[in-house]
């Protein structure tokens, strides 16, 4: 039985047309490839044609390998900034260390020895009473040493005697500069015979074992005298500061006489 479905001609007359498209197609290519022009342009042509669905996922290949590259080259100098900001402070740690050992050679040369004479029980962290007053030229706000370390300031005079405030008390604040980092905070006692450092803005970095010295208070007390180093962080208040015990240079529950500078 035959076929005569209309749709089934035209289906069967298109597939013929297509074929003879196509081996026309092939021998003009064949023939073609004779000639290395035409065959150039067509293969130019045709990889031209190839390139444009292309271009999108070369460029996304293009744009990751600068993205890697920028990302090793940023955590290469992230690395080297850590190993300069490490070696910098090492640097100014030495160069603290030295200015402190040169100030404290500066004072032992040139003090005098008082003896204390009195630790009254209920003022024992807050002053003691010395053998030396106005007739050895002591003077107010003085400052007061011992083991070549600030402990405090003469609070009065009188002709044979003098009393001194010491860090321990918790009325005598002392401005200091954290010598590591050159921030200004302030040194109190507790009144319990422990010395406070505060006033230092949080989230800075680790600050154990930085030193501390005056800062500019006064024409009787000289900045950069030393006081000891900071030893544990303590708390952090809610207006954005850190508390710090202090470990002094002084040894107060040792204190049974102190320095002063010579006067002539």
């Amino acid at each position: 039985m035959f076929d005569h479905h209309p749709s089934r001609g035209i289906q069967r007359h298109r597939e013929l047309v297509h074929g003879l498209l196509a081996l026309i197609l092939g021998l003009f290519l064949l023939g073609g490839g004779a000639n290395l022009g035409i065959s150039k342009s067509v293969v130019d042509l045709w990889g031209g044609m190839l390139s444009i669905p292309e271009y999108p996922a070369a460029l996304l290949r293009s744009l990751f390998l600068e993205w890697q590259a920028r990302s090793q080259d940023r955590l290469v100098l992230e690395d080297e900034l850590v190993r300069l900001r490490e070696e910098n402070a090492k640097l100014r740690l030495l160069e603290a260390n030295l200015a402190n050992e040169k100030i404290l050679s500066e004072l032992v040369t040139g003090m005098r020895e008082a003896r204390v004479m009195l630790r009254a029980p209920m003022s024992w962290w807050n002053e003691v009473r010395i053998d030396v007053g106005k007739l050895e030229n002591v003077k107010e706000g003085m400052p007061v040493f011992h083991h070549g370390y600030l402990a405090g300031r003469i609070s009065s005079v009188s002709r044979l005697s003098s009393w001194a405030e010491i860090l321990t008390s918790p009325s005598l604040l002392i401005p200091v500069v954290v010598q590591e980092t050159r921030e200004l905070g302030v040194v109190m006692g507790n009144g319990e015979g422990g010395v406070l450092l505060k006033y230092i803005p949080a989230g800075r970095g680790e600050r154990t074992g930085m030193r501390l010295a005056t800062a500019l208070i006064g024409e009787q007390i000289p900045p950069g005298l030393p006081i000891g180093k900071i030893a544990e962080e303590l708390e952090k208040t809610p207006d954005g500061y850190v508390t710090y015990r202090v470990e002094p240079g002084a040894d107060f529950s040792r204190f049974y006489s102190i320095s002063l500078e010579a006067m002539p």
